[in-house]
């Protein structure tokens, strides 16, 4: 066995540890969904469900993307505006340039692997931290996003395109929600059996250690902050089907809901261990907590300080599993 897939396996942990380490979360999902059974009417049915599935796609697809960040160690706050540039791209190139809808979608994507590229390279060749290069990206995409068409909204999409976020396919699922679920199984599938993905819990459990070995640390980390802005992008592409419009000012604050997710779903902000299931069932709790929160007609205000409070015992039960560790 090489040296790489010695350090892979070690670092990637077994399919039980990996259910362990989610089992916290998934308990607190069940609690939470128990909770709100017994306290709303309207919670526990097929509609309901339906419609939080439907909530949750932009958060999802994001939060994969934000999962291999935190994997390898790193942070982007860039997310949400990363987002919006998505969406205004796509908008003016459609909608102004006259490109086609498919045409635009790859360009607004191309424009997020940029975003993504710049930032990978500002964290790996000019040794920029992490934190700042991804702040710096939060403002300078958030100012092209604004730029693009003045900071005004572009409504208005072909049918096909709307109905992507609207038709239930079998009466069940849109293809939004399709393709969260397809974004979450190949992210998984990527993480659990190819050597890349292994790869990825290397760097974030010991960057040095993963050098020594034969891993690129550099490439490994810019292909992470790419892959990560380009499902920001791709769900800007997704929000803008909900809406049939875009605005600059889409997804503020999404880099926070993004962030909580993964780590609710007990990925670990030093890096090196957690994986997508978690994160899955992190995504689920933000949305059937804000949810249940808007049947219970708790305040949209006192929603957020609940979510914190979710964020800080979250971020301490992960800490506790270090300390026992």
């Amino acid at each position: 066995m090489s040296a790489i897939d010695v350090k892979a396996h070690g670092s990637a942990p077994n399919l039980f540890a990996k259910l362990k380490g989610a089992t916290g979360p998934l308990i607190g999902l069940l609690a939470l969904c128990i909770f709100l059974s017994v306290s709303t009417d309207t919670f526990l049915s097929v509609r309901n469900g339906l419609n939080i599935l439907d909530q949750i796609t932009v958060l999802g697809i994001m939060a994969v993307g934000m999962t291999f960040v935190i994997l390898i160690g790193g942070i982007d706050l860039s997310v949400g505006s990363v987002l919006a540039l998505s969406m205004m791209v796509m908008g003016w190139a459609a909608n102004v340039a006259g490109l086609p809808m498919g045409l635009a979608i790859i360009l607004a994507l191309a424009v997020s692997a940029v975003s993504g590229l710049m930032v990978g390279l500002l964290i790996t060749a000019f040794q920029v931290p992490a934190f700042i290069a991804t702040l710096a990206m939060m403002s300078a995409a958030r100012g092209v996003a604004n730029m693009i068409t003045d900071g005004q909204q572009i409504v208005g999409f072909p049918d096909w395109f709307t109905m992507l976020a609207i038709d239930r396919h079998f009466g069940v699922l849109t293809a939004t929600v399709f393709l969260m679920l397809a974004v979450v199984l190949l992210s998984w599938i990527f993480l659990q059996y190819r050597s890349e993905g292994r790869m990825v819990y290397a760097v974030g459990g010991n960057p040095e250690v993963a050098r020594l070995a034969g891993i690129k640390v550099n490439l490994v980390t810019i292909g992470v902050y790419v892959l990560c802005a380009v499902l920001a992008g791709l769900a800007g592409i997704v929000l803008a089907a909900r809406l049939d419009s875009v605005q600059p000012s889409s997804g503020f604050g999404y880099e926070l809901d993004t962030i909580a997710a993964v780590v609710i779903g007990g990925t670990s902000l030093t890096g090196g261990a957690g994986g997508i299931g978690g994160t899955l069932i992190g995504v689920l709790i933000i949305g059937v907590l804000r949810n249940g929160l808007n049947l219970l007609n708790v305040s949209p205000f006192l929603q957020q300080v609940i979510i914190g409070i979710v964020i800080v015992l979250a971020v301490g039960a992960e800490t506790v599993r270090r300390w026992k560790a």
